[in-house]
């Protein structure tokens, strides 16, 4: 059983009041210039202000290690922290984005902690991690992006799409193959920084739920040696490391997202009357609000579950997949009868629910579609004869 210590539980609690606080209010404001075909995003102004609230509260670098500055928390109550921050609409992260610190952490020298990872950690640089690719989708065989090797310098040819933070993003983490084979055989990361000549950002895609990702060319863009992130040749397992974390959030964040569907959806069942009986009476009702509250109890668990494995070193992998699997269709399920409670409303873009659900959607697609999840934990399993 996973033991949540009782300093997480009150920062949990900080982080919790820190939403209520700063972020819900800005609900409207965000809402409304999404509906009107903005930005999904705070304003500069409003995230100033958010910004400077965390540095007020301490809530920066909160997985950085405290050598470099920061609270060195364990992905359990890491995993606290953002079930929390899910619970709102407001777009916000908490700086810098864990994933990426995760990977970097793992394999980055001594040059390259000083000139990336530092100003990551310290939340005055931003990045970005481009994987897939035209034709390959979330299968790393089918990935053809090369870097060769030219003096002391590398040089990318290629194309990447669905990148996430591509403008702002002070570097960008990209694949790309160095050696032969399929897979992880001859997979490399490398640092490639905004101003690249050769790196061109090719066009902006417009997502559901408000979300931009970006398609990116890589011509003839040329690197130095000391850009090459880790080992040459065997980036695959880094990459992964980074998607297992990503894929525990995720889970993390369907848990927050879930509950705030509930707490509004409970809310409506006792307030609307409908033919002179309250929807709270109506067993469909009923029925919806308790496989919600079932579905959730058992996604959070597993969300810790497995952020104790990691902390503990171990393999996650299976159960970052299973993760993905449930949490995503969990939080399809309970955003959607939440929907359906509210009636018309519901589909009003005045609403977070309805922006909740494209989120929601857009989770079973990005960090690894469901079917392939579901492929590769039948294979594990086959393999083993058992779940575990």
């Amino acid at each position: 059983m996973t033991i949540i210590t009782e300093e997480a539980r009150m920062l949990q609690d900080l982080v919790a009041k820190f939403v209520e606080r700063e972020l819900i209010p800005l609900e409207p404001a965000v809402l409304a210039r999404e509906a009107s075909g903005q930005k999904w995003a705070m304003t500069e102004a409003e995230e100033s202000a958010v910004m400077a609230k965390c540095k007020e509260l301490g809530l920066w670098g909160l997985d950085v290690p405290e050598e470099m500055g920061g609270a060195n928390l364990d992905n359990v109550t890491r995993m606290l922290v953002e079930e929390e921050v899910s619970r709102t609409i407001t777009p916000f992260e908490f700086p810098p984005d864990s994933p990426n610190l995760h990977m970097m952490l793992s394999v980055v020298n001594e040059y390259q902690r000083e000139r990336y990872l530092q100003p990551y950690a310290d939340g005055t640089a931003k990045s970005g991690i481009a994987i897939s690719e035209p034709g390959a989708g979330g299968d790393p065989a089918g990935m053809i992006t090369r870097a060769r090797k030219d003096g002391t310098d590398w040089v990318i040819n290629g194309r990447k799409i669905w990148v996430s933070r591509v403008p702002a993003a002070d570097f960008i983490i990209v694949m790309a193959r160095t050696g032969e084979g399929k897979r992880a055989e001859g997979m490399t990361a490398f640092i490639v920084e905004k101003d690249t000549p050769g790196f061109i950002i090719e066009r902006e895609i417009k997502m559901i739920g408000g979300r931009l990702t970006y398609e990116l060319v890589f011509d003839e863009c040329r690197v130095p040696e000391s850009q090459v992130l880790g080992a040459l040749g065997q980036g695959y397992e880094p990459m992964q490391l980074r998607l297992n974390v990503r894929r525990l959030q995720m889970g993390a964040r369907c848990v927050g997202m879930c509950r705030r569907a509930i707490e509004m959806m409970t809310e409506q069942a006792k307030q609307r009357v409908t033919f002179g009986v309250p929807l709270a009476e109506r067993q469909a009702i009923q029925w919806w609000i308790a496989d919600a509250a079932i579905k959730i109890h058992a996604t959070r668990l597993m969300v810790l579950s497995a952020a104790e494995k990691m902390d503990r070193g171990e393999d996650v992998k299976d159960e970052a997949s299973m993760i993905k699997v449930f949490s995503t269709e969990m939080a399809r399920d309970v955003l959607d009868q939440a929907m359906q409670t509210f009636g018309a409303m519901g589909m009003t873009k005045e609403m977070p629910l309805q922006l909740f659900a494209q989120q929601a959607r857009l989770m079973r697609i990005y960090e690894g579609p469901t079917e392939v999840h579901r492929m590769a934990i039948a294979k594990r399993v086959l393999r083993r004869g058992s779940a575990f």
